[in-house]
């Protein structure tokens, strides 16, 4: 039997969206500069954790970005992994950062491959994290489905 709380399920919807803001904020702002990847992604795997309580595994796994928690934390290996290559082209060391600032009419807009850097540790962290936790949910709920018997309980 799978029983829900209405009040849970009706939380979730805000706090899904909060956590998820604050996580992008702690993404690009860091929690100690120059950037809070891992922190960030730890947040927002919070944020999916809370969805797989409220609506189900199955249902946490569809908002997931891709729709797959390995397929989420291999673009994030990707994306980390690529973050390194234009200090490379530039005959740097491979993951030297590199700062540029970049026009926008009014105002000039600082990036650099830093954030990239950032950006595929938080895809990962939240990938890998929330496929297991969606798993050890999942399998929760599987066994909960499970009919007992009298003989099991006699066990």
């Amino acid at each position: 039997m799978n029983r829900r709380l209405v009040i849970l399920e009706v939380a979730a919807r805000p706090l899904y969206w909060l956590i998820l803001a604050a996580s992008l904020a702690v993404l690009l702002r860091g929690h100690d500069e120059p950037g809070g990847g891992f922190i960030g992604g730890l947040l927002a795997v919070t944020a999916s954790v809370l969805w797989a309580v409220a609506h189900g595994a199955e249902a946490a796994t569809r908002r997931l970005p891709l729709r797959s928690p390995v397929r989420l934390a291999a673009l994030g290996v990707l994306v980390a992994a690529v973050s390194g290559l234009p200090a490379w082209v530039l005959g740097k060391a491979y993951l030297t950062h590199l700062w540029a600032s970049v026009p926008l009419g009014f105002a000039l807009l600082p990036v650099s491959t830093v954030l990239v850097f950032d950006l595929g540790v938080y895809l990962c962290v939240w990938g890998a994290l929330a496929g297991y936790a969606i798993a050890l949910l999942d399998s929760d709920e599987a066994a909960d489905d499970e009919p007992v018997s009298p003989e099991a309980d006699a066990r």
